[in-house]
């Protein structure tokens, strides 16, 4: 007998109903998706947990004032990206997300490969995973996150503007400045392993 899998909508439902139970499965088929996002945040396993922790203890408190216009995901995603980032904010006094776009748009140098719409497992081996993370994480939090969930997590660009808050306009200029500072941050490494001929993307 085949059990039909309950949609994020109708448990969000029995919740604002007062079921509790059902935010717990909200949880439990959300947990791993909103702590990945958030390590690829702060980077620190425990950070990522204490983030993802309050931010469910968030989401559960907000789910009254939910309104069924946008996916649960796109929403809760939206409560972990702020959660983690407020959590580098705390540590580090870095505020990025909440600023002004600058508008800045620089010539992508010769060569540069767009990773959109190809898992970013495929382009890098094992033992280039550690070099991609460190510059990853180098990169400024505004520019970091629309990375994360646009090249790592393959989000449309369209979500990644509703969970940040931004204009899609405003989530390709940043995309685009943080694809353009992996590539000098990564330099010659990856434009032998990735330049068109030699058995890379084209």
């Amino acid at each position: 007998m085949v059990t039909m899998e309950i949609s994020d909508g109708e448990l969000v439902s029995r919740v604002q109903g007062g079921d509790r139970e059902a935010f717990s499965l909200l949880a439990d088929r959300w947990a791993d998706r909103s702590y990945n996002l958030a390590l690829s945040i702060v980077k620190k396993p425990e950070d990522a947990e204490d983030a993802v922790q309050e931010a469910f203890l968030k989401a559960y408190r907000s789910l009254p004032r939910f309104r069924h216009g946008s996916t649960f995901g796109t929403w809760l995603y939206r409560i972990v990206t702020n959660t983690a980032l407020g959590k580098i904010r705390k540590n580090a006094r870095e505020v990025f997300l909440d600023g002004p776009d600058d508008g800045n748009h620089k010539r992508i140098p010769e060569g540069l490969v767009d990773w959109t719409g190809t898992p970013l497992n495929e382009l890098i081996s094992r033992e280039t995973r550690d070099l991609m993370d460190e510059a990853i994480e180098d990169l400024p939090l505004d520019q970091r996150a629309v990375f994360v969930m646009r090249d790592v997590d393959g989000l449309p660009a369209s979500e990644v503007a509703e969970i940040l808050d931004l204009s899609v306009v405003a989530v390709k200029s940043r995309l685009h400045r943080a694809r353009v500072q992996l590539r000098d941050h990564l330099g010659s490494y990856f434009g032998e392993k990735l330049e068109p001929g030699r058995g890379g993307v084209k």
